[in-house]
């Protein structure tokens, strides 16, 4: 297990070199809440009646609980400060003689410090994330019983201790929409908790008691969370305003503008009259060439709003082709989310911002 977790450790360092980052940035808070699955765990018991060889605790299925507030960069590096709550069952007690009377529960609390890494994959409306994580955990033995059936020999602990964890962290976050800094979250959490906890406990036989000592070995859990995170800086969007329709004129024009549906480089049938209408007006200027240049709003990546530019540029140009322009005269830019025709904050779908210029020079 110990091999596992360096490898993951290794993937996680060596993907943000793979993807570029989300442009968020300022304080977030989040919570999480899921299933925990805790493998068995080894223990030492130091104490008369135990035989020799290590024994496991074999849990049964629990859950867990999480808080973080943390800072985002603005390049995809995320740090927070987790803390967490863990419960799981004992089932039983294996290698020793009463294997399957062990009752209650193993108790896991403490803070981790992790270090997240946000990956734009192209997509505005998703985002993986990948993180390492250090801390401190408490385990409490809450009320930990077993015991021979038809009595005998038993033991029993009821203590608190704590040592140092890891963790490792994978998780998939879908902004919603409309709700500006808010974001779904799922994720997978392996925390190992390195081990070397004593818990005091009794031993009872017929003979008496004695004072024994478990020793806990790691603890390792698989969680499965599903949460939601909060951004506080993202600024809320300003009423959307309705596309200009072009205005009649009756000189020819030297500049059109098409607009475009959110996320879309497809054009309307209103999109297509505009373009014939700046085809027909170039017959009537001596011109030398024609600019066709694309830009978007600021609602997604600037990575991906580039090409989302450059798509609609495209389309605006093969209509004019289409119309009867020369493609030789005819000049191609996406400029993305840089040259906005109304200024805005970052994730504002601004309609008069998703637009292709046709400038006849």
């Amino acid at each position: 297990m110990r091999y596992r977790g360096a490898l993951l450790a290794t993937a996680i360092l060596a993907a943000p070199f793979a993807a570029s980052a989300q442009p968020i940035s300022g304080l977030y808070v989040n919570g999480n809440a899921g299933f925990d699955l805790l493998q068995n765990v080894e223990v030492t018991p130091i104490g008369p009646g135990f035989g020799p060889g290590y024994k496991r605790i074999q849990p049964g299925a629990g859950f867990t609980g999480i808080g973080a507030v943390g800072w985002a960069f603005g390049n995809g590096l995320r740090l927070e400060l987790q803390g967490d709550y863990i419960q799981n069952n004992i089932r039983h007690f294996n290698g020793t003689p009463f294997p399957t009377a062990a009752t209650n529960n193993l108790q896991t609390y403490g803070v981790m410090g992790n270090a997240v890494f946000d990956l734009d994959i192209g997509m505005p409306f998703l985002y993986p994330y990948l993180g390492l994580g250090a801390g401190y955990q408490f385990t409490h033995l809450n009320k930990f019983s077993a015991a021979e059936p038809g009595g005998g020999f038993a033991v029993a602990s009821n203590d608190t201790t704590g040592s140092f964890a890891a963790q490792v962290i994978a998780g998939l976050s879908f902004p919603v929409p409309n709700v500006p800094g808010l974001s779904v979250t799922t994720e997978y959490r392996f925390m190992d908790i390195l081990g070397g906890e004593k818990f005091s406990s009794v031993v009872s036989s017929p003979e008496g008691t004695a004072p024994a000592t478990l020793k806990l070995h790691n603890q390792f859990h698989n969680q499965f969370l599903v949460g939601v995170r909060y951004a506080f800086n993202v600024p809320p969007p300003p009423s959307p305003a309705a596309a200009p329709e072009a205005a009649p004129t009756p000189a020819p024009a030297r500049s059109y503008l098409v607009f475009f549906d959110w996320d879309k480089a497809t054009l309307t049938e209103r999109a297509r009259q505009i373009v014939r209408a700046a085809a027909e007006s170039s017959t009537h200027v001596q011109y030398t060439r024609i600019e066709v240049n694309g830009y978007t709003d600021t609602s997604g990546t600037p990575k991906y709003n580039q090409g989302l530019s450059v798509r609609r540029a495209n389309a605006v140009a093969a209509e004019l082709v289409k119309d009867g322009v020369p493609k030789t005269i005819i000049s191609i830019q996406g400029f993305g989310d840089t040259r906005l025709l109304v200024p805005t904050g970052p994730g504002v779908r601004e309609p008069q911002n998703r637009r292709v210029e046709i400038v006849i020079q």
